[in-house]
């Protein structure tokens, strides 16, 4: 069962795509989110959950006090469940759920598109390929104080950060690692 841990939402009960995803676990979304509150970010953020399955990441930081969130999955199942959770929660136009390809979404950012936390888990065994042109992408569209949230297996090393990323702090989880990515400062 995977529910809200905190908030205005805490305790409701998230529905799960029947196959194709791995929620991430109650403990890891309680360690992410305790890191995030200590750091004073989720309030007011702009989200971008990427891989989103079940949208607990997203719908967790908008529980928690984020303005709006962008939920992506390319699985029908999964976008299915993402609209189903957001209407669950009364969600309204704070949530946008966007059935699309994680590459192609986000190359076809807006310019001036900012996000404050983007959650990225994608399925462990995605090709480093793929996650090297979401995180290129994404940087572009980090807020100067943004954080981005990588979830990878314990077990994996992860790939070469863009340049105008750096990697404050990795923790790992049982067989979760995540990693806090933020805009590395100009030389």
């Amino acid at each position: 069962m995977t529910r809200i841990v905190a908030g205005a939402w805490g305790g409701r009960v998230l529905q799960v795509p029947r196959s194709g995803t791995r929620p991430t676990s109650e403990r890891v979304r309680e360690a992410i989110f305790s890191r995030l509150d200590s750091q004073g970010v989720i309030a007011g953020a702009r989200v971008l959950d990427i891989f989103a399955g079940s949208g607990a990441l997203g719908l967790e930081a908008l529980s928690r006090g984020a303005t709006d969130a962008i939920l992506v999955d390319s699985a029908r199942g999964a976008v299915q469940v993402l609209r189903a959770n957001a209407a669950a929660l009364s969600a309204g136009e704070r949530v946008q759920v966007v059935g699309a390809d994680a590459v192609r979404f986000a190359a076809s950012l807006g310019a001036n598109e900012r996000f404050d936390l983007v959650f990225i888990d994608p399925p462990y065994a995605l090709d480093f390929g793929i996650l090297d042109q979401v995180l290129s992408s994404v940087a572009t569209h980090l807020a100067p104080a943004g954080i981005i949230i990588l979830e990878s297996s314990s077990r994996a090393v992860l790939p070469d950060l863009p340049p105008q990323l750096m990697n404050r702090t990795t923790k790992t989880y049982g067989d979760t690692q995540v990693s806090f990515l933020e805009v590395a400062p100009k030389n």
